[in-house]
C-alpha cells in the first residue's frame, strides 16, 4: 500500500511523462487519468493525516508528515512556484 506522499509523487511523475513530446493523445489521456487517481488518493491521505494530528504542530514530527514535507518541497512545481 502506498503512502500519501508516494501517491503525490506518482501523480506528478505521470503528469510529467504525459507532457513529453511525441506522446499519442490516447496515451496522454491514460497517463492524466492515472495521475488524477493518484492525486485523489494523496488528497485523501493528507486529509486523514490532518484529522489524526488535529493540525497540531507538535504532531508534525509524525513520520508521514516528515515524508509529506519532503515530497512537496522536492517537486518541480513547488520549486517553480516558490521561485516565481
Amino acid at each position: 500500500m502506498a503512502t500519501g506522499p508516494e501517491h503525490f509523487r506518482e501523480a506528478e511523475s505521470r503528469l510529467r511523462v504525459a507532457w513529453e513530446d511525441g506522446r499519442e493523445p490516447d496515451n496522454v489521456a491514460h497517463l492524466v487519468a492515472e495521475a488524477q487517481v493518484h492525486a485523489t488518493l494523496a488528497l485523501t491521505a493528507a486529509t486523514v493525516m490532518h484529522a489524526i494530528t488535529q493540525g497540531d504542530a507538535a504532531n508534525y514530527l509524525h513520520p508521514e508528515w516528515v515524508e509529506w514535507d519532503a515530497a512537496t518541497k522536492a517537486t518541480t512545481y513547488a520549486t517553480e512556484a516558490a521561485h516565481g
